[in-house]
């Protein structure tokens, strides 16, 4: 069995998107562990804001299925590719950890560079994986999530009803 992070996100119909994407890895992945979800600040474009959290499942399936899964998901919520990096999305599913596996090929990179770069990713990840390490630099998520560099509503939570 293989640990799995996503991270997932949506600005678009936030709360049924959230809701449709963790239904749908529910079905595929069975037990998810879920974080908080928060409202965070579009960035890299002028948006509305974004509701993020990350969620932790077991698989025995290989990195490229679960990848092609999370593509497969989120093209079912409407998913338009070819927007850029920053743009509005009905969901996005980004594979950040398969186990301590550490891999650039393909069109998937993990760990994920967003973890050490934004809020939205770091924190909802520390919440669920606080003693899980990074697998490059070795320090837990919860050290990195102490260190890291954020705002006041950088992360809001939300009172979220599944």
């Amino acid at each position: 069995m293989s640990r799995v992070y996503v991270s997932i996100g949506s600005n678009i119909d936030r709360a049924a998107h959230i809701r449709a994407g963790v239904a749908a890895l529910r079905e595929r992945f069975r037990a998810l562990r879920l974080s908080t979800v928060y409202e965070t600040k579009a960035v890299g474009f002028a948006g509305d804001d974004f509701y993020n959290l990350v969620v932790c499942f077991d698989t025995e399936r290989d990195v490229r299925r679960v990848a092609s899964d999370l593509r497969e998901i989120e093209l079912a919520a409407g998913r338009e590719r070819g927007t850029g990096r920053f743009a509005a999305r009905t969901l996005d599913l980004d594979l950040l950890l398969y186990d301590d596996l550490v891999l650039d090929e393909e069109g998937i990179r993990l760990p994920r560079d967003e973890i050490l770069e934004y809020a939205f990713v770091l924190g909802p990840l520390a919440e669920i994986a606080a003693e899980a390490s990074h697998p490059v630099l070795g320090t837990t998520f919860g050290a990195l999530w102490e260190g890291f560099r954020r705002t006041e509503d950088s992360l809001v939570p939300v009172p979220f009803r599944w």
